[in-house]
């Protein structure tokens, strides 16, 4: 049993800090009221853990090639664990984001070094086993979280969301502290501070430029003068990388087609996967009528799918090559999203069944293949680099289409309802519709034409997420193959971890 309380440590802490991505939308109603806040308050109390959490991993990451996996890996624990309690016990919105933020910092440490401890702690079949496992908890925690949520919501009270991660993350401690390999960094050089803090702006005006266009509209000067920040920053960010020494990020990576193609991938699973599910939430709570514990189940198809593939894969797939796993398993969530298109005005949640089914099989096949892949295609001193990347470019993904996809759902939702003539202001409407107030507008709005207009909403970002899922998995059938010399990234996805 000690053998398997690393693998423990790390799924532990990564199921954690990944529910914390969309458990709060569940409870949004009930927060909201206790708080007094606003609906566009609340994004921030996701979109901040998002922000900072993508912002940071990179930095991370580099930060354990220097002074070793495990070290960052606790440190962050105790700081998500603090930052958990601050949360739990917040008495207003602003303390409640920021603690949030707070929040995102711990869970940046701790998901930038958990594939490489894995790879240090396991090798050979246990090593397939343990990426399976911990795939598991990285397919099945997005999708539970509203589950989650919704029975802790229910039953104790919003504030319990938070609070339940104290006890998980000092459980995580103790087998980290008793089982987790204790590696001094190898890499040399300082930490990329002009590096961190440029990305950290980019990807902070470009996600605020993106909400922003949601509640404004993209030619809102406020709007366009972010997102040409954004792009300047990010522009700032690539030539300060190119320079440096001892970069945040060494682009020369990307100059690797199975690198580049892998990060695609990552952006893709997550963007195309998970970000939909907020809004089947709401759509659930408000529109159904559903309670809090009940929309949160309705996800659970997803969820039980892709932790059933993601474990049994680590274990039947170990001799197959990543491109198939990754490349199918996101052609996999094409299928579903698009079988979910089938969401209309008198439709209930078993509508949503088949494709979350079928999504679920994609997410739980391409999800351990992507974090081991991306470290077997780069040198061994640069694993903390690569699975910092990796995470950064999954959590980009979702943070950059949440609030694309809230623009895509209110905007769609309101051409319905003008279309149906049916409301001044049909895009106010909208708005408030696809922020939970649909109760507040039937009385001036037939109900017939806010589900057909929500559903509208829904149909489109599932259009969207399928096309994104498609087109990534082509491109990693495509370009993921081995290098003529070593056939090195068509091996089993384990094979080249931590090899040295």
């Amino acid at each position: 049993m000690r053998k398997w309380l690393p693998l423990l440590a790390v799924s532990l802490s990564t199921f954690m800090l990944l529910v914390d991505l969309t458990i709060v939308s569940i409870a949004a109603p009930d927060l909201a009221a206790e708080l007094h806040s606003s609906f566009a308050a609340l994004q921030w109390t996701v979109d901040l853990y998002v922000l900072v959490l993508a912002a940071l991993l990179m930095a991370a990451g580099s930060l354990s090639d220097r002074l070793g996996q495990r070290r960052v890996f606790v440190a962050g624990l105790v700081v998500f664990a603090v930052a958990s309690l601050a949360c739990g016990l917040a008495p207003n919105i602003d303390v409640l984001i920021a603690a949030r933020g707070v929040q995102g910092l711990g869970a940046a440490a701790m998901y930038a070094t958990n594939a490489a401890l894995l790879a240090a702690a396991y090798a050979g079949r246990d090593r397939s086993v343990a990426f399976g496992v911990w795939g598991a908890a990285n397919g099945a925690a997005a999708a539970a979280g509203p589950i989650l949520g919704g029975v802790l919501t229910e039953h104790v009270g919003w504030r319990s969301i938070f609070l339940v991660n104290l006890p998980v993350a000092a459980v995580a401690v103790l087998f980290a502290r008793m089982a987790l390999p204790d590696r001094r960094g190898t890499a040399a050089g300082r930490l990329d501070v002009p590096g961190v803090a440029s990305f950290t702006v980019a990807a902070t005006l470009v996600v605020y430029g993106l909400i922003h266009a949601g509640e404004a509209g993209w030619a809102d000067p406020v709007t366009v003068g972010a997102l040409a920040a954004g792009v300047a920053a990010t522009l700032v960010f690539l030539l300060l990388e190119r320079r440096r020494a001892d970069p945040m990020l060494d682009l020369a990576l990307f100059r690797r087609p199975a690198f580049s193609v892998l990060m695609i991938g990552a952006a893709a699973l997550t963007a195309a996967a998970f970000a939909n599910l907020v809004f089947v939430s709401l759509w659930a709570q408000s529109v159904l009528g559903l309670g809090a514990m009940t929309a949160g189940l309705v996800l659970a198809p997803m969820a039980v799918v892709a932790f059933v593939v993601a474990g049994a894969g680590g274990r039947l797939l170990h001799a197959v090559p990543p491109r198939h796993s990754i490349g199918w398993g996101l052609l996999l969530v094409a299928a579903g999203t698009a079988l979910c298109t089938m969401v209309g005005p008198d439709s209930g949640w078993g509508a949503l069944v088949p494709g979350l089914c079928v999504a679920g099989i994609g997410v739980g096949l391409s999800t351990p293949v992507l974090a081991s892949a991306a470290l077997s295609v780069v040198p061994p001193d640069r694993v903390g680099m690569a699975n910092g990347a990796s995470n950064t470019f999954r959590q980009l993904g979702y943070a950059l289409a949440l609030p694309v996809f809230a623009t895509v759902v209110t905007s769609q939702a309101g051409d319905v309802l003008t279309g149906a003539g049916a409301i001044a202001g049909p895009q106010a409407a909208a708005k408030q519709l696809t922020s939970g107030g649909y109760e507040e507008l039937l009385g001036h709005v037939p109900a017939s034409v806010l589900r057909a207009a929500y559903a509208a909403g829904l149909d489109r970002i599932f259009l969207i997420s399928a096309v994104l899922a498609a087109v990534a998995g082509v491109a990693v059938l495509v370009l993921l193959r081995p290098p003529a010399s070593t056939g090195a990234a068509d091996e089993p996805a384990t094979a080249g971890v931590g090899r040295g």
